[in-house]
């Protein structure tokens, strides 16, 4: 998994509540078990029109937005069924980082075995975020995981909390399998042992 540790980049703002997984990536689109490929696909109905058209309207498809990797959003953020390819597809499109009042937990849960960074704030820093996103690709936002701050293209420095474990996940870039590899001396150990005493298993 790739590694998070401090981001500089443009920020779009997206503030809708409620946002769920089939809205981040529908259901038609979950057949694949690649993690790559499903970031043209996100955010598909609200993307493009019936004959697969652009929307000019939505964020992502304006021209600032395009190369996004911060999104500032609502509350409740990544909520309804629990699938994984919503943050693949996120993932899959270059967004690093989700900053929004509130997620849902197995969304939330599922950002950081995929390289994402979900931050929760209060909604008045969200505000200010929000805001700072609306100005375009000219205001680029910092996001520090190290540090555990967001910095505003003006400067301002907004804290966040994590859970360390979490946190150290994502600056070593492990997912589950690395961090059960972290441990392959010792299952090798323990294998090796088991089958001494226990050659007939």
């Amino acid at each position: 998994m790739e590694k998070f540790e401090k981001i500089t980049g443009v920020a779009a703002p997206m503030p809708m509540i409620n946002v769920d997984t089939d809205m981040i990536i529908p259901k038609q689109f979950l057949k694949t078990i690649k993690r790559s490929g499903l970031g043209v696909n996100l955010f598909h109905e609200m993307r493009y029109d019936d004959d697969g058209n652009d929307i000019p309207e939505f964020v992502l498809n304006k021209p600032q937005y395009r190369e996004a990797e911060v999104l500032v959003t609502g509350d409740n953020f990544g909520c309804g069924s629990s699938r994984e390819h919503a943050p693949w597809a996120i993932k899959d499109f270059g967004i690093r980082c989700v900053i929004a009042p509130s997620f849902a937990d197995i969304f939330y849960n599922n950002c950081f075995k995929n390289g994402i960074l979900p931050i929760s704030l209060p909604q008045e820093k969200v505000d200010v975020l929000m805001k700072d996103a609306e100005k375009g690709s000219n205001a680029r936002m910092t996001v520090d995981l190290e540090e555990q701050t967001v910095t505003t293209s003006d400067g301002e420095v907004i804290p966040f909390e994590i859970d360390s474990f979490k946190k150290h996940c994502l600056l070593e870039g492990l997912d589950d399998i690395g961090l059960t590899m972290e441990k392959a001396d010792a299952i090798a150990a323990y294998e090796t042992r088991a089958a001494a005493e226990r050659p007939w298993v």
